[in-house]
């Protein structure tokens, strides 16, 4: 069975350690700071100036001046700062920031992510992808493993802009947990009920499987 937005942003935040200060992305990787331990102390980081996210609001409790990068309204845990965006980009391109996690339309198998442009289509801006991928080392991309016609998102090589060259480190899917690492996707976890072959027929990209593949485990 295919995870759903929900469960990949579960799974990606078991990679979050104690101490952590993380980016988190517009789309899936906002609902990651649901998903992290209570006996962990992690800051998160939204480029419009925000360090101490916490979890959404539940309905009814949303503060309209409270939002993220990606406009959605969300929580501020105890100590948390705000500042502008000049400082919260001294903070990313500074290399200040343990973790970046990112939703992407396409990966390919050195590293490459494309997640800010479809040409032919309008485009608020770029935002701080840019910035985000050329400063960090550590970057989870979570996404989904195919588009809404069935084709792979995970290639040999990107067919849209690129945001960053040779940078991701991990990806999660609804499919899978791979790692990227001599110019290969190398196959780690399986969602429950997804079998190896799936995941093959999925994968555009040259897909390393070594041994027995375990499920996730959340």
């Amino acid at each position: 069975m295919a995870l759903d937005k929900n469960q990949i942003a579960q799974r990606i935040a078991k990679e979050v350690k104690d101490g952590y200060y993380v980016n988190l992305g517009i789309g899936i990787p906002t609902l990651v700071a649901n998903f992290v331990r209570d006996d962990i102390e992690v800051e998160f980081q939204s480029e419009n100036g925000i360090l101490g996210m916490g979890p959404f609001p539940v309905e009814g409790q949303e503060d309209a001046d409270l939002i993220n990068a990606g406009k959605q309204t969300i929580t501020a845990l105890p100590g948390a700062s705000f500042f502008d965006s000049a400082l919260s980009f001294s903070m990313i391109r500074g290399q200040h920031v343990d973790l970046t996690i990112l939703g992407a339309m396409e990966v390919a198998q050195n590293g490459d992510i494309a997640n800010w442009k479809i040409p032919g289509k309008m485009v608020k801006g770029m935002g701080g992808a840019m910035d985000l991928v050329a400063s960090a080392e550590n970057i989870i991309v979570a996404m989904m493993h195919t588009n809404k016609a069935g084709a792979s998102k995970l290639l040999k090589r990107c067919s849209l802009p690129l945001t960053g060259v040779n940078c991701v480190t991990k990806i999660v899917t609804n499919l899978a947990v791979l790692d990227i690492k001599d110019n290969a996707f190398h196959l780690k976890e399986r969602a429950p009920g997804v079998t190896v072959e799936m995941i093959k027929e999925a994968t555009e990209g040259d897909l390393i499987v070594a041994g027995d593949i375990p499920e996730m485990v959340f």
